[in-house]
């Protein structure tokens, strides 16, 4: 009995040093830190392919990030000194568990090659001052121990706003990189303000003042009100001629004047508001000042522009019941007036601006414009979906005026009923798809119901009857789990420590080609099969 025991044992162990000595022949060596979880021999690929060596596919698999950076062709890795190569020519592995894959001479490194040069200010810096975990925004690289990826590029990212978000975020259309201050770009001929007269020998200051806003130091350059010259200046004439200084003088010198001095408009039975203000006193009193003017309505002045059309009766109402002397562009007609017409405005078409109804072409329209909603959308689905679904064009039948992925589309209605996961899926994970080119297809009609049309068969043909694999045999639309598979069904029933036996021990990886699947169908159930 114990010699058999001691038998027993030293084959144990010839097998335990058998197996140790194959895994030491495959490894070369310890995985490095990061890579740790990856030792063993069932991860071997990985990272490689089968009896090879690793694949930049698959390095790329696991780091996403460098992947989306190489698909932009952004970067250090499109760079012509790293497009090409391998993965492991620059980051090789197996060489011991603290072993450095990023290694990298932070002295003689080209920026250039990043596709981010480095202006005089920055190239002075530490490479640590800007890739630094505080300057990344990607919660994923975020959490990396070290990283140079994840910085932005724009000024922001890294630079406190001094503008305080009231200026463009692109820092330099204005500034120059190697020296922010002052901003050499920016030209005032360009703004919305042009210095004229005296203003060009004015310090910006002067216009733009500096002051403290959330605690910080801050210079105003936009808001600042130009309109009327009392937005700067002081009137002297306490408004009793208006705001528009402009008509008496200019600016080159304030004394200066001309035209009718010390005329008051606002005390003839017209005043003055508005546009009216700028208007050149010539363009309404024609010929003497004296002569009486019509002036009780717009189109007193003002040609119709809407040409009639929203005349009753022959009568078009006056203009100001949608606009104000402010000016013509612009409306005062409010959405609880638009409920009122043929087309009362919800959900999304209310924040529809007026001119991407109104205005398709060069002047507006607002009568005979349509109310359906093909007058102003496109039928994508025209002649691929059949009219019986929606009749009429009618989009509302499975659409809403919210947002077009709202659908609310009865499913059941068709061949294909919505079950399990199915009833969660959006119509254009089955319904479109796109070609080689990019371009994007629907289809709804003639799809086949079988499983494998839009799944693929894990189970490469083994389950296929008159080529068709019918999943729903053991599978569920739920989920995956093969919740309807029992095993005493199958040819070979399980009954006394087969029970107990995992499905993997019987059911192996098989490789076919590129195919790794699993082996359900066994020829034979010998006990020799498996049993040595």
């Amino acid at each position: 009995m114990h010699r058999r025991t001691r038998k027993i044992t030293g084959m144990v162990v010839v097998a335990f040093m058998s197996l140790s000595f194959v895994a030491a022949q495959i490894s070369p060596g310890e995985l490095s830190g990061p890579h740790a979880h990856l030792e063993g021999i069932s991860n071997c690929t990985q990272c490689h392919v089968l009896g090879d060596k690793p694949a930049n596919e698959k390095c790329l698999k696991c780091h996403t990030e460098i992947q989306q950076r190489i698909n932009l062709k952004k970067g250090y890795h499109v760079s012509n000194e790293v497009k090409g190569k391998q993965c492991f020519s620059c980051h090789s592995e197996h060489n011991g568990k603290n072993f450095q894959l990023i290694r990298l001479d932070i002295k003689t490194f080209n920026h250039n090659l990043t596709g981010f040069s480095l202006s005089v200010p920055h190239a002075k810096k530490e490479c640590k001052d800007c890739h630094n975990n505080k300057f990344i925004v990607d919660s994923k690289l975020k959490a990396k121990k070290k990283t140079y990826l994840g910085t932005g590029t724009e000024c922001l990212g890294c630079h406190t706003d001094y503008h305080q978000k009231t200026l463009s975020t692109a820092c330099l259309n204005c500034h120059n990189p190697n020296a922010f201050v002052p901003a050499t770009k920016f030209n005032h001929a360009n703004a919305q303000f042009q210095l004229l007269g005296l203003h060009k020998s004015v310090e910006c200051s002067k216009c733009h003042n500096v002051e403290v806003t959330d605690g910080k130091k801050f210079q105003r350059f936009r808001g600042i009100q130009y309109a009327n010259c009392t937005n700067c200046h002081k009137d002297p004439h306490e408004n009793k001629f208006g705001q528009n200084c402009r008509q008496c003088h200019n600016e080159a010198s304030f004394q200066v004047v001309k035209g009718i001095a010390g005329f008051d408009h606002n005390k003839t039975n017209f005043k003055l508001e508005g546009m009216h203000a700028n208007v050149n006193c010539k363009s309404c009193h024609k010929k003497s000042f004296t002569d009486p003017l019509s002036h009780d309505r717009c189109t007193n002045c003002h040609a119709d522009y809407h040409n009639k059309q929203f005349s009753n009766n022959g009568i078009s109402p006056d203009c100001i019941h949608c606009h104000s002397v402010k000016g013509f562009s612009g409306s005062s007609y409010t959405l609880a007036q638009h409920d009122l017409n043929a087309f009362p405005l919800k959900a999304s078409h209310m924040a529809v601006p007026c001119n991407e109804c109104h205005k398709k072409q060069e002047r507006w329209s607002f009568k005979g414009i349509g109310v359906n909603c093909k007058d102003c959308h496109k039928d994508v689905h025209q002649n691929i979906i059949q009219t019986k679904y929606y009749p009429d064009g009618n989009c509302s039948t499975c659409h809403t005026e919210s947002r077009w992925s709202s659908v609310s589309f009865n499913h059941s209605v068709t061949a294909f009923k919505l079950t399990g996961a199915h009833t969660r899926q959006e119509c254009r994970a089955c319904h479109f798809t796109s070609d080689a080119d990019g371009a994007v297809q629907q289809k709804f009609a003639g799809l086949s119901s079988n499983c494998s049309n839009c799944h693929t068969d894990n189970h490469y043909k083994q389950f296929e009857k008159n080529g068709v694999t019918n999943c729903d045999e053991c599978h569920i639309t739920e989920n995956w789990i093969s919740s309807r598979f029992d095993h005493n069904k199958a040819a070979f029933k399980l009954d006394g420590q087969h029970i107990k036996v995992p499905c993997a021990k019987c059911h192996t990886p098989q490789q076919n080609g590129s195919v790794v699947y699993t082996k359900y169908k066994i020829k034979e159930f010998k006990c020799e099969s498996c049993h040595s």
